[in-house]
């Protein structure tokens, strides 16, 4: 793994069903982090949201709003050509894609393909934190929430048990703690991959380059 630095990533769901849609996709960097939000034509402030984020956190938090998933999925894009680097960072989620399985990357991906547009992560290397978290003793504790608690414990502004209120959050419009339950979660898998890093050998770390072949 060199010296490449996790940037986290994560997003968030209107479901699990055919025709759901990404409704939040966050990645947390050495130095804050950003988010943005598809509001599906509804309204959100972002600079509100910042606010109240940074208020709430203590975190610098940039939020971009947007009417579509389409439109997450560019500003997703732009985010990473603008603050990713292939030669300094590698990509990283909790079960984002791991052997036979994973969430966040095989969905971002059928939503590329419902949109024809580009993947957003080019010439990219990946590590799941969820693989990276079998060379820790977390006795029962296997999800991002128990591992993070046996293992680091900080406390975290995180309004929701799991990821299943955060549909409900979309669909009533409660942008701030929708907002705030991704933030922990990226902020959580990135402290737990930084940890691995000083803990784990290099060659535990199963890295693969996320750019397609065709590209």
């Amino acid at each position: 793994m060199g010296d490449l630095t996790p940037l986290a990533f994560d997003i968030e769901t209107s479901g699990l069903e055919p025709g759901s849609v990404i409704t939040v996709g966050g990645l947390a960097f050495d130095l804050g982090a950003w988010l943005v939000l598809n509001t599906s034509g509804r309204h959100a402030d972002a600079n509100r949201l910042e606010t109240v984020l940074e208020d709430q956190t203590g975190s610098t938090v940039h939020v971009t709003v947007v009417d579509d998933e389409r439109a997450l999925l560019t500003a997703l894009a732009d985010c990473a050509a603008e603050r990713v680097d292939g030669d300094r960072h590698y990509l990283t989620a909790f079960n984002g894609e791991v052997w036979k399985g994973g969430f966040d990357l095989p969905f971002l991906r059928t939503a590329c393909v419902r949109h024809n547009v580009d993947w957003p992560f080019p010439d990219v290397a990946y590590a799941d934190t969820m693989t990276m978290m079998d060379r820790f003793d977390t006795g029962d504790a296997s999800d991002l929430e128990g591992v993070y608690e046996v293992l680091i414990g900080n406390d975290y502004c995180d309004p929701f048990a799991d990821s299943g209120a955060a549909v409900d959050a979309f669909k009533n419009e409660d942008w701030v703690p929708l907002l705030l339950h991704n933030l922990a979660d990226i902020q959580r898998t990135r402290e737990l991959a930084v940890l691995a890093g000083r803990y784990i050998p290099k060659s535990d770390f199963k890295m693969k380059n996320l750019e397609p072949p065709n590209l």
